[in-house]
């Protein structure tokens, strides 16, 4: 296994594609971590980290759809998240060229 600490930070920035495409922000980490999880050292506990980060704000936006009826909460949350995926991306980065473990606050462990 070889450090590639350019990649690892380069996965957590490519979130960030989902204000670009919708989407590429899950894809492209997604096939970063599963084709290079085994070859770049440190890059399967961050590949697990963001996918556990985004897995945990799509089920939070899931939340968020029945709450527009009650008050406009939805819109708050909506607003909350948006938030989160723009800011926790880039601050896991800068971790990430420091040598850093991730830290995705709220997130729920599914890997």
């Amino acid at each position: 296994m070889k450090k590639n600490k350019e990649l690892i930070v380069l996965t957590h920035l490519s979130q960030l594609l989902d204000f670009v495409t919708g989407i590429g922000g899950l894809i492209v980490p997604l096939l970063i971590w599963a084709i290079k999880k085994d070859e770049v050292l440190d890059l399967d506990e961050h590949g697990k980290a963001i996918l556990n980060f985004r897995i945990t704000m799509f089920i939070y936006l899931l939340l968020c759809v029945p709450l527009i009826l009650f008050f406009g909460l939805g819109f708050l949350g909506f607003l909350v998240i948006g938030v989160f995926y723009a800011i926790f991306p880039i601050l896991n980065a800068i971790r990430a060229n420091n040598e850093e473990k991730p830290n995705y606050p709220f997130s729920i462990r599914f890997f």
